[in-house]
């Protein structure tokens, strides 16, 4: 799955996930490149992945690399990306970014423009290498280059590919977020189970491995999630009284409105850091 050398601008969590991924899928660690700025995390770095480049500065992994991951916070990506337009203006790189909520139009500008840029959305369990990531390539983005970007990304989980830019907007308020969501489920019986005089080490096993399975149901069956529910609520039992007081309240609406409160933000932070971007 080589594609030359892959600098990684920034050492966090994602990068880590990523670069891990990338390594089992066997990817030479030569070609892996990481510039974290922070001398205690590039000691970190260094344990974590060895055969792998380490560097201090952006600048001296960008020029190295056929393809650029960045893997920083959004707040920061314009003030990263701007000392590293002259670089990438001669090296001409394939720019993948995983920052949530700004635009590869921004990027694209920030870098001096005319690039193959990239957006991707992963989500937590991609440090698991259990995640799943929803991608978009802008039209400078060659066959070769799309490949490039799948393989790498999808050493975390599967990939999602989107039709337009706005579509990742929605990946981060279903997927990127979604873990949360399933946290809180988790949580919120945990804790009715207590409630209900299970002690925490069994409800918390009950309610996991209760999601591990549906999640393998809703999987494999090819069912539709209605006829799933359905299967389970059977006429008069315990399932369907818990599903009538669902539905005589305004759940469904709530969680909703959530999920999209989720994707106005992403809409809002790429607004925020086109303006940032204009300083």
């Amino acid at each position: 799955m080589d594609f030359g050398k892959v600098a990684f601008i920034g050492g966090g969590n994602m990068a880590r996930a990523l670069v891990g991924g990338m390594l089992a899928a066997g990817y030479e660690p030569s070609h892996i490149l990481i510039a974290e700025p922070v001398a205690k995390h590039r000691d970190g770095l260094v344990r974590e992945f060895p055969g792998t480049v380490i560097r201090e500065n952006n600048a001296d992994v960008v020029i190295e690399a056929e393809c650029i991951v960045l893997a920083v916070k959004p707040q920061i990506l314009p003030d990263v990306c701007k000392p590293l337009a002259v670089a990438v203006q001669k090296t001409r790189p394939l720019v993948i970014s995983v920052a949530a909520g700004v635009r590869g139009g921004d990027i694209d500008t920030w870098l001096g423009g005319g690039l193959s840029i990239v957006r991707v959305m992963p989500n937590q369990p991609a440090l698991l290498r259990l995640g799943i990531s929803g991608m978009y390539a802008n039209g400078m983005t060659s066959e070769k280059q799309r490949r490039a970007a799948n393989n790498i990304v999808s050493t975390t989980g599967p990939v999602v590919a989107v039709a337009s830019e706005d579509d990742i907007d929605s990946v981060t308020a279903v997927s990127g977020t979604g873990p949360a969501y399933f946290y809180l489920l988790v949580d919120m019986l945990v804790t009715v189970a207590e409630q209900m005089g299970l002690d925490h080490d069994s409800a918390l096993k009950l309610v996991l491995e209760t999601a591990r399975g549906a999640g393998e149901m809703a999987e494999q069956s090819g069912e539709t999630m209605q006829t799933l529910i359905d299967r389970v609520r059977s006429p008069g039992g315990t399932t369907a009284a818990a599903f009538d007081f669902i539905d005589t309240t305004n759940f469904r609406d709530i969680f909703s409105a959530a999920v999209i409160a989720a994707r106005d933000r992403a809409r809002d932070l790429a607004d925020q850091a086109h303006e940032t971007g204009k300083d």
